[in-house]
């Protein structure tokens, strides 16, 4: 029996960092959401592990036997016995892109194995798993909105949002993490200066959670154009469009996102962009 799981692209709605941890590590302060656009993997039981992808982005991918979807398996089966089996990926999202798309992908793949094993998703083998696999798949596991600190590993409680229609650009530029980060130039145990993550309560409404994300920021944002300065010109390209209420960047880049009231005028933005940037990837979509 072949079983199905999304796997959906991990918007960091803002994006605080705190400073860097005497290990290297920079610690930070993140709410992160999800996206209706997303890649689809697949796992068929079998005796055998193995993967396999097609899509749009799956030659970005990187090799077959190094993904992140086999990386996380191997690393669940080391903590326990379990049957895997044949993976099949669906590549839609743009790769180093800032959306977590490999993340998301691994996340996928250990929902998948702990269905096929009868385990709970919850199972702290998973979460060590996840942990091991690269610091944003553990906010993949259980893809629902919450704020994420630390290395990545401190995860708050599910959040109850409104959700957000949003529209989505990458221009097909991949950008590494690791760059950007260095270019911060944060030595070991030294903090960044910045006022702190406002405090996100449930049950806020629309209106109230975009007034509460212009108190926010991206603190990768301004590194990150550095290195890839299309950035800017699809940030500008989305506050230029009439109903826009909030542009900026996921991640560590280079896909930026631009917050609507309504799906209509999402839609109508995306393509309004489209219209003059064909070469961009840009997908409207729902946050939630």
């Amino acid at each position: 029996m072949t079983l199905v799981s999304r796997a959906p692209a991990k918007i960091n709605l803002s994006l605080h960092i705190v400073g860097r941890r005497p290990d290297g590590y920079h610690e930070l302060e993140s709410l992160v959401v999800f996206a209706g656009a997303g890649d689809t993997l697949s796992l068929t039981p079998a005796d055998k592990l193995s993967f396999s992808a097609e899509g749009p982005t799956a030659a970005l991918a990187g090799p077959a036997d190094d993904n992140l979807v086999l990386r996380a398996a191997r690393l669940l089966g080391e903590q326990v016995e379990i049957r895997t089996g044949t993976f099949h990926l669906v590549k839609r999202l743009p790769v180093a892109a800032g959306v977590g798309g490999g993340s998301s992908d691994a996340a996928a793949a250990l929902r998948l194995l702990a269905d096929a094993n009868a385990i709970s998703h919850d199972d702290p083998h998973i979460m060590a798993a996840a942990r091991r696999a690269g610091s944003d798949v553990p906010v993949c596991i259980d893809a629902r909105a919450r704020m994420m600190r630390g290395a990545g590993d401190a995860l708050g409680a599910r959040l109850r949002l409104p959700p957000l229609f949003a529209v989505l650009i990458n221009p097909r530029t991949p950008v590494e993490t690791a760059p950007v980060f260095a270019r911060l130039g944060l030595a070991r145990g030294e903090t960044l200066k910045g006022m702190p993550h406002p405090f996100v309560p449930d049950n806020l409404t629309q209106a109230q959670l975009i007034e509460l994300l212009s108190q926010t920021r991206n603190d990768l944002q301004a590194a990150a154009t550095e290195i890839a300065p299309v950035i800017a010109d699809v940030i500008e390209a989305l506050r230029a469009t009439p109903d826009c209420r909030l542009a900026r960047m996921s991640g560590s880049g280079a896909t930026c996102f631009g917050l609507f009231e309504t799906c209509h005028q999402a839609a109508r933005a995306a393509a309004q962009i489209r219209a003059r940037r064909a070469g961009w990837w840009i997908r409207p979509t729902l946050l939630r």
